[in-house]
């Protein structure tokens, strides 16, 4: 499949050394000053002499889509906020509002989020500040997973430097005269660790964290931007989304609408450049960014060096294991936001790749995912909490070759019944193994079918209501 990139340089990864422009074995933490140096803050200092609404205006009109998993169009999503009457945006007038970072970043498969914490923290504390500047927010809350020990210590020093050199706090750059929205504003920033929960990556259960709470989702509505973190209009952003605002807010929205693909099934379209987080049985794994809409046969051979020992493609997860799995066949699948809908996923999800060669074992995998559900299950759902049970139980009775053709047939009835899209579920964790498992087991079929024995259900003849069998 012929495709040629439109932008010869990175975005997101301008001073973190990435294949192919620069080798990873010369990254080193970006602090402030070499931040400044190389372009830094000069979308904030631009978004300071706009007027809030024109910065949400620009971030609308580039289309960019959340890069944490669903896609939505961000822009789109800051408009939910209640609107501020004219001249009563002092936070004595409106009360506090808040911005809720989501770096847990607990889906399998997924480490592109932290490639961003780790070496140019800076990148999304500007993101951050023009994000409540424009948003008017008062505070920002970077939720981190538990595991993130290093990365959590980066973003606090880089957030001390923030402070110090006039980003957040009273004597911060959103606190001067350049500010233009009519009030003096300011932002403070915050770092909260998680305890490890994979559902607190679901954008109500991680408030319930911040609350210091059970990481149990909420029912919605109220959805967050109305009543949200402290139940004040709150808005969720991931690292990742957060890091593209300074750039489109410097260059403008279409500039970044030059980047990436329109959409093919009438949907809207991939835009920009995506950070793709490539595991599995690859030769060169790591994070790649490259532009939306790129196939994966490209991203793997072109740029991951190809398969592992010579050996051929059999299957991928998209974006993180709750995507579904891509088929042999499906080797060339377009790698955007419309590939749920032509590919038989659930969608492109985080964008981070895991390739499996030809010698993989797809009931094991299936069986590892079930494993994983079934322990990350929150509990409050019961279909989710029992039926994550039933699944693992039924894949392990597959995989130990004990189980017979209906338990097959009752795994995909169990997996397509379960889920906030059937109805059954508050949050989409179930959905991610509902879409796992039966991906996987609708395109190795035979696979299973061949660790199953044969069920036989006698038939019964009957004549009337008193006939004998």
């Amino acid at each position: 499949m012929a495709w040629s990139p439109k932008i010869e340089e990175h975005v997101l990864c301008k001073r973190i050394p990435t294949w192919p422009y620069g080798d990873p074995k010369d990254r080193r933490i970006v602090g402030y000053d070499d931040y400044t140096k190389t372009g830094g803050y000069e979308g904030l200092r631009k978004a300071l002499t706009m007027a809030p609404g024109d910065v949400v205006e620009a971030v609308k009109t580039s289309m960019l889509r959340g890069r944490g998993g669903a896609g939505f169009p961000t822009g789109l999503k800051w408009t939910f906020l209640p609107k501020l009457e004219d001249g009563k945006d002092s936070l004595e007038q409106r009360g506090p509002r808040y911005l809720a970072v989501n770096a847990d970043e607990s889906e399998p498969g997924t480490f592109k989020d932290r490639l961003l914490m780790d070496f140019d923290p800076h990148l999304v504390l500007e993101g951050i500040a023009i994000t409540c500047y424009a948003c008017r927010l008062d505070k920002a809350f970077i939720y981190i997973r538990g595991e993130y020990h290093h990365q959590a210590k980066v973003l606090e020093k880089a957030i001390a430097e923030a402070y110090d050199k006039g980003i957040f706090g009273p004597k911060g750059l959103t606190n001067t005269d350049a500010n233009t929205g009519g009030t003096r504003f300011q932002v403070d920033c915050y770092v909260h660790r998680g305890a490890g929960a994979y559902i607190c990556g679901e954008e109500t259960a991680l408030l319930e964290g911040l609350e210091g709470k059970r990481g149990w989702p909420r029912i919605k509505p109220p959805f967050p931007a109305v009543e949200g973190l402290f139940g004040r209009p709150t808005i969720i952003n991931n690292v990742e989304t957060l890091a593209h605002v300074p750039s489109i807010v410097e260059n403008g929205a279409e500039w970044f609408t030059k980047q990436g693909v329109e959409s093919t099934v009438g949907g809207p379209p991939s835009y920009g450049t995506k950070l793709m987080g490539v595991s599995g049985h690859v030769n060169r794994p790591g994070v790649y960014e490259l532009e939306l809409g790129i196939p994966l046969k490209v991203l793997v051979e072109e740029y991951c060096g190809g398969m592992r020992n010579g050996k051929k493609y059999k299957a991928a997860i998209p974006g993180g294991v709750s995507m579904g799995v891509l088929g042999t066949d499906q080797y060339e699948a377009e790698l955007d936001f419309d590939i749920g809908r032509k590919y038989n996923v659930l969608g492109l999800g985080t964008a981070g790749p895991t390739v499996f060669d030809e010698d993989t074992d797809m009931v094991a995998v299936a069986r590892n995912i079930a494993r994983f559900y079934k322990h990350e299950s929150c509990g409050q759902c019961t279909p989710c909490r029992e039926g994550t049970g039933w699944l693992y139980q039924l894949v392990s009775r597959i995989e130990d070759g004990h189980a017979k053709t209906k338990d097959l047939d009752m795994a995909l009835e169990i997996a397509t019944s379960m889920g906030s899209m059937p109805g059954t579920t508050i949050c989409g964790l179930a959905d991610g193994n509902n879409w796992a498992l039966r991906t996987i087991m609708n395109k190795f079929r035979d696979e299973f079918e061949s660790r199953v024995k044969p069920s036989h259900v006698a038939v019964k003849m009957t004549i009337g209501a008193a006939a004998h069998s």
